[in-house]
């Protein structure tokens, strides 16, 4: 495990705010964010303004496998380079121009006449998204050093709520007022936000990519998982934020069914959550840097996993507007931390050679469980009742919090060594 630097322990939160590339992370992270919650939560609330059932909308969660399986075409990512702006910011600006299409496409249609169309316009979005998020963080891995981890984790993150917030908080309230063709319209025009930082933003130097796509799909591979501890560490991934994901699949509707209107969620839930996520995220670089990884990892594990509480609180209060707001603040502020760490974490498992393919990989295993399960967290629901749903949530969160402690100190190391340096990469189109 990684423990933070002198160096890092030194850096003060204002020293990182001021650096100009904490806030071209903060626009990258806002890029990732943005398209999420648009096949999610928002998507989610305005199929239950067309009075879809929760079957049905529980269902719907599955387009966004792409980000379970993004590894599979992420060497690709790893080997090739488009013929402009290089290996990562290449593919960044193109999946970025392609999410502005799909997006606005999206508003086009109405997901109660025409669903099948919603799914797979909705799906292509993950996919570009997905693809995104396996690019920018690749840039993420190889520019940032192992003493800015902690808080460049915690500026991406900000700029990824930014994201979530505008796709939420913003795109709920809009709706009540413009509906929501021209919501989704106007959230593909954001996205320019993305597009502008990848043509400022320096291109990663110094590491050589894979010679061959067969290099790129199988070395990075083996480089995990000859490491020591390999699997267990993929289990305390996958297992680290399973309980919020399945809650997360579910939190919209729950509210909505509580009687609060799609404003008081935007206001509350989406604005002020996401408020809370950043200054959890941001509290948590802090604290990181001073506890170190593993402590960190485990703190504010436990402290996501007992705010799932809040939530069967407020099932069992009913619509009360300060017992949602104490849920939201305290659950993303908790959140937000873990997110840090957990972000800290799966970077220092990555070899820089094939950082696309491994962050792919890792991320997408981690959430695995989440988005499988997602899929029945609507029957979940109904089932067990609001409050025995989130009574599970807590319940599946602390595993992973046993597992840390047998994860081996040395799991961050590579194995691969490094080879002498080669040709640059072909681009995307050659053979």
């Amino acid at each position: 495990m990684v423990e933070p630097s002198p160096m890092a322990q030194k850096t003060s939160l204002l020293q990182v705010l001021s650096s100009p590339r904490a806030w071209l992370l903060v626009a990258l992270g806002f890029a990732s964010g943005l398209p999420l919650l648009l096949v999610g939560g928002t998507l989610s609330a305005w199929m239950t303004n067309e009075g879809i059932n929760l079957k049905t909308i529980g269902v719907f969660t599955l387009v966004a496998t792409p980000y379970t399986f993004k590894f599979i075409w992420a060497p690709f990512m790893d080997r090739y380079a488009l013929p402009f702006l290089g290996r990562r910011r290449g593919w960044m600006l193109v999946t970025q121009l392609g999410l502005m299409a799909a997006i606005a496409a999206m508003g086009t249609v109405n997901p109660k006449d025409s669903p099948l169309a919603m799914a797979c316009l909705a799906l292509l979005v993950a996919f570009l998204s997905s693809s995104q998020d396996v690019v920018s963080d690749a840039w993420r891995t190889d520019t940032l050093s192992e003493a800015e981890r902690g808080f460049g984790v915690a500026t991406f993150v900000m700029g990824y709520r930014f994201g979530m917030i505008a796709a939420g908080a913003v795109a709920l309230s809009l709706s009540q007022f413009i509906g929501w063709p021209r919501t989704y319209w106007s959230m593909a025009a954001l996205m320019l936000v993305g597009v502008v930082a990848t043509l400022i933003a320096q291109e990663p130097q110094g590491q050589r990519p894979p010679r061959t796509l067969a290099e790129a799909a199988v070395v990075p591979f083996v480089d995990y998982f000859r490491r020591d501890g390999a699997l267990l560490a993929l289990l305390f991934l996958l297992l680290y934020k399973l309980g919020d994901a399945i809650a997360g699949g579910m939190t919209t509707p729950f509210f909505l069914k509580m009687g609060f209107s799609n404003l008081e969620v935007g206001a509350i839930s989406k604005g002020v959550g996401m408020a809370a996520t950043i200054v959890g995220a941001l509290f948590g670089g802090v604290l990181l840097a001073r506890l170190g990884l593993r402590r960190s990892l485990f703190v504010f594990g436990a402290l996501q996993a007992v705010t799932n509480l809040t939530f069967l609180a407020l099932a069992l209060v009913g619509k009360n507007h300060a017992v949602l707001a104490l849920a939201i603040c305290t659950d993303n502020i908790c959140g937000g931390m873990a997110t840090t760490a957990f972000g800290a974490f799966t970077m220092s498992l990555c070899n820089k050679r094939f950082s696309a393919t491994q962050f792919a990989l890792l991320s997408a295993l981690a959430n695995l469980g989440g988005r499988m399960l997602s899929a029945t967290s609507g029957f979940l629901a109904e089932g067990m009742g609001w409050a025995g749903f989130f009574g599970l949530t807590v319940v599946l969160a602390l595993p992973a919090l046993v597992l840390l402690a047998f994860l081996p100190e040395g799991i961050a190391q590579p194995i691969v060594e490094e080879q002498p340096p080669a040709s640059p990469p072909a681009p995307a189109t050659a053979a």
